[in-house]
């Protein structure tokens, strides 16, 4: 216990020293004490006392505490603290919750005078233990401690009545099983299998932000299994479900599901953004839709489910309330998954197209997916030569011009030399320049593009927009010297 009291930060101590001076009690309760007993550094401080809202905000003042909602917490704030963990500790009254009527929202909040209240409201029993860090004394009634020592998510009392009281409890535990390694103990799992329906009553804004929670945990293949498992997948990402069972060519070992989960999977062990995340669980949503069967190759194709796969991921994650930036951006890794090629035959000129499509910033979030991709077939965590090589490429191609924005000239300036008025003819002639550039980077030059430019302003806006549609195709003429040490760096010719 002495050592769990030296984990609890000055700044946290003088808030809970501050109320306790004052006449209050005050324990650190929630995550933050159940995190302290698994030796983790907490994400958040929270702090119940039998002080009101009033006599808190009293005690601290409004330069330093606010108070902005009907749960009666109050937020200390700490704007000089280096740790961001400690620029705000909240602190909650013990409170008592009347019935929930929507089953996301307590009807009413009463202020109770018992801590023994406050910690029968809470969802689970890893987060109904209290620690008062003035008398080192933990209160546990519910054997919360015994459940962190056996890795089990248990619920407060009756399952079944703390998922009436609000349904997104049931996908909580679901997510801290994912989030701390534990399993839903059998009693919580049955109930939240029974009343999975009620998901129906939550907010879709809650919703999202516990999958965020799930998807960035350390285990989210075991999360998401688990909701479909417990019957809740349907209310967040049904159309994962749809893979479920379906077989796939001679390249895979699983279905479509399986092989989700395990994409998924990669980009969490290296710890990958939420966006690529994201796309690695929905990459092949598509392949259901799009699944026939070739008496041609005596297999399965799936022709096509990148472009499918790209607009399901797009409603999906619009439905959730993701914003546009992370929509847009896991739609571009999804439909685009499918770049990979044999390096031996693919061009500069195709690397450097992609490279475009996707965008410079997003190239390597491509390269990883692809990564993710292969290791959720059940291939070698060792990259192979032909991914190597692809990455030497790009690395190359990102030398040169792969956007309208990096030419040598612009739209303002095609309006002055052309002497023309702003229209689509322009941007006929900027992508044409753009594919001679992506063939010749050398010629991204002012003094050609210029002349160029006119040259492609005098021809018909038909034959124009047919140049700037198409891409030529040109050999790749490497330039061993320039280019040696990045192929050395990724052990590829």
């Amino acid at each position: 216990m002495l050592s769990l009291k030296k984990k609890v930060p000055e700044d946290v101590r003088r808030v809970t020293e501050a109320l306790e001076s004052a006449g209050y009690s005050a324990y650190l309760v929630g995550g933050c004490t159940r995190d302290l007993l698994r030796g983790e550094k907490p994400k958040d401080w929270d702090i119940t006392t039998n002080a009101h809202p009033e006599q808190i905000m009293a005690l601290f003042g409004e330069d330093e505490a606010f108070y902005e909602n009907d749960y009666g917490t109050v937020t200390v704030k700490n704007e000089e603290a280096t740790d961001p963990t400690l620029r705000n500790t909240e602190i909650t009254p013990y409170r008592i919750e009347a019935t929930y009527s929507n089953y996301r929202h307590p009807d009413e909040v009463k202020f109770s005078e018992t801590l023994e209240d406050d910690l029968k409201r809470r969802d689970f029993t890893i987060n109904a233990i209290a620690y008062s860090p003035s008398e080192n004394r933990l209160v546990d009634p519910y054997n919360g401690q015994s459940d962190i020592k056996d890795s089990i998510v248990k619920a407060v009392g009756e399952p079944s009545e703390r998922f009436n009281e609000d349904a997104l409890r049931m996908m909580r535990a679901v997510r801290l099983a994912s989030q701390l390694g534990f399993s839903v103990e059998h009693a919580t799992s049955e109930a939240i299998a029974a009343n999975a329906a009620l998901m129906e009553h939550i907010a879709v804004e809650r919703i999202q932000q516990e999958l965020t929670k799930l998807l960035v945990s350390r285990e989210p293949m075991i999360g998401v299994a688990l909701l479909e498992r417990l019957g809740l997948l349907p209310y967040v990402l049904p159309e994962l479900t749809e893979g479920i069972g379906i077989e796939q060519n001679g390249d895979h070992i699983y279905d479509v599901w399986e092989h989700n989960l395990r994409t998924l999977q990669h980009a969490a062990d290296n710890e990958w953004s939420l966006e690529l995340r994201l796309a690695a669980l929905l990459h092949d949503v598509g392949k259901p839709a799009t699944r026939e069967w070739s008496e041609e190759r005596n297999d399965y194709t799936f022709y096509g489910h990148d472009v499918v796969g790209a607009k399901i991921s797009t409603k999906a994650l619009s439905r959730l309330k993701y914003s546009k930036d992370t929509v847009n951006t896991v739609r571009t890794l999804v439909r685009h998954h499918m770049f990979f090629s044999d390096p031996d035959q693919i061009t500069l000129s195709a690397v450097r197209r992609i490279i475009a499509r996707v965008g410079k910033d997003r190239i390597w979030d491509l390269v990883n997916l692809r990564t993710c991709d292969r290791i959720g077939m059940g291939r070698p965590k060792a990259r192979p030569y032909r991914l190597r090589k692809y990455e030497s490429m790009i690395e190359e191609a990102l030398r040169d011009p792969v956007s309208v924005s990096q030419l040598k000239i612009d739209g303002s300036r095609l309006i002055e030399i052309t002497r023309s008025q702003p229209g689509p003819k322009l941007g006929h002639i900027l992508h044409a320049l753009l594919n001679e550039i992506l063939e010749d980077p050398g010629l991204n030059r002012a003094e050609y593009l210029e002349k160029r430019a006119l040259e492609l302003f005098a021809l018909p806006e038909d034959e124009l927009a047919a140049l700037g549609a198409q891409g030529r195709q040109r050999k790749d003429q490497e330039e061993e010297k320039e280019l040696e040490e990045i192929r050395k760096n990724y052990g590829v010719k």
